[in-house]
């Protein structure tokens, strides 16, 4: 089961990926078509690497927060708040960005913000680093945090 907000009136609705596949979801409220996770864009987690960073989260920091998850594939810890990171990202309506940086694959960004610990959000604001989460954390603590510099 997914959760996917309502374009319309922003209800959030469960809907079951399998069934989605071959039916298109609809609003429990209001009936309106639901987006479709594969067409979201913003609405998924993106990957970023040492090379695309600069781009891909200082820059566009500077129109939207960004959020993102220093990971790695072997960290249990990673792969709980994944799901949870998902949620958020297909929750932001826009207002903020996700993004994965895998730090065994990125080592030059992990040095750079002295990511010691995963899985590791950084939180960019205007091309700056503005709050930092180090280790699993609920869902709403994570929201909170990305409240607090919205």
């Amino acid at each position: 089961m997914a959760i996917q907000p309502c374009p319309n009136c922003g209800t959030k609705n469960r809907v079951n990926e399998t069934v989605a596949l071959a039916h298109k979801p609809i609003c429990g409220k209001c009936g309106a078509p639901l987006t479709d996770q594969s067409d979201a864009g913003d609405l998924k987690p993106e990957v970023v690497t040492d090379a695309s960073f600069a781009h891909d989260v200082v820059a566009a920091s500077s129109s939207k927060l960004v959020l993102v998850d220093a990971w790695a594939e072997w960290c249990g810890p990673c792969r709980m708040i994944a799901p949870v990171l998902d949620q958020l990202a297909a929750e932001s309506n826009g207002k903020y960005k996700i993004a994965k940086l895998n730090v065994d694959e990125n080592p030059r960004t992990t040095s750079q913000f002295n990511i010691r610990s995963i899985p590791t959000m950084l939180i960019f604001r205007n091309g700056k680093l503005v709050d930092q989460i180090v280790g699993a954390q609920p869902k709403e603590a994570i929201a909170a945090r990305i409240g607090a510099q919205l």
